[in-house]
């Protein structure tokens, strides 16, 4: 595509400031007369049902700039990377048209790649075959795996018993289209941005700096309601598998509700959980990210 406005894509670990500086830059081209506005890149900022335990923006946040693709899924939808694509393919092209410029923000690196590499169109899975296989996997994660060996040993190879979500990806997949997932990654759409199309951030925090701010921003989590969006949340009784269920500090705070740890325990374990993806999301970014431009976060600034 050839953009007629600037599209930045923004990442970096968790709590570096990111969706602070997606603002920043948005506000300075508002005040130079252009339009501007910031879309989630956040695979779990998308749900509705966690806005603090997520750390979606605030209106005083968003700084008087409209923000795109936040809080409008339904936690009980497996929201995928396809959908998301789609979503960002229609707003990229509204955006083009009304000369709007935009910043991608969030710390979801498959969807940056998304948008910049392709995604595999793999078709849609009937729910009704996705369901019968987390059944499947969920009662026998072994005999899952052993499975998806016989019928996709390469995609079976990267796996191991615990990963039980892209095992039942992987025989959903097999069986729905008599094809194995690697194949059509091997086969990815032509990317929404073609290169020389956008501009990548990568947020780099300081480690030991950033850990100390994973820590305050649960604690004023705490503060400002999650326990309660979270109990509102666990008190739906959905699949524990489903994506939302997992984001960081949920499973704990489940824990939690189900009088199986106290509160100060959850609370360890969800920052401990969060630092560890923030690591990942580093070395993430470092492998896959080496040819965008690195900036300094403003620790004035909240994600």
């Amino acid at each position: 595509m050839n953009t007629r406005a600037p599209i930045t894509l923004i990442l970096g670990p968790t709590a570096s400031g990111k969706s602070a500086l997606a603002v920043r830059l948005a506000q300075r081209l508002i005040r130079r007369g252009q339009q501007a506005c910031v879309v989630n890149m956040d695979s779990m900022q998308v749900y509705a049902d966690l806005a603090v335990l997520t750390a979606r923006p605030t209106p005083d946040e968003m700084g008087g700039v409209d923000h795109h693709m936040f809080g409008h899924v339904d936690g009980a939808i497996r929201f995928s990377t396809g959908a998301w694509l789609r979503e960002a393919s229609a707003l990229i092209e509204a955006a083009q048209a009304s000369g709007t410029a935009l910043y991608f923000t969030g710390g979801t690196g498959l969807y940056a790649e998304a948008l910049t590499r392709g995604l595999a169109d793999v078709p849609d899975i009937p729910e009704e075959t996705a369901a019968a296989i987390r059944a499947e996997v969920s009662a026998d994660r072994e005999g899952a795996l052993e499975r998806l060996i016989g019928l996709d040993p390469v995609g079976a190879a990267r796996l191991v018993p615990a990963d039980t979500s892209r095992i039942a990806r992987a025989l959903s997949v097999v069986e729905a289209t008599g094809k194995p997932l690697h194949v059509w990654q091997a086969e990815p759409a032509p990317p929404v941005l073609a290169p020389g199309t956008s501009t990548g951030l990568v947020v780099e925090a300081d480690r030991h700096a950033l850990y100390a701010r994973i820590e305050a921003r649960f604690d004023r989590m705490i503060e400002t309601g999650a326990v309660d969006e979270a109990n509102h949340l666990w008190a739906r009784r959905l699949d524990e598998d489903l994506p939302v269920m997992r984001a960081h500090g949920m499973p704990a705070l489940c824990a939690y509700f189900e009088g199986r740890i106290d509160l100060a325990t959850a609370a360890d374990r969800a920052i401990l959980d969060t630092r560890h993806y923030a690591k990942r999301q580093m070395t993430w970014t470092r492998n896959r990210c080496a040819d965008w431009r690195r900036v300094t976060p403003d620790w004035d600034g909240a994600d």
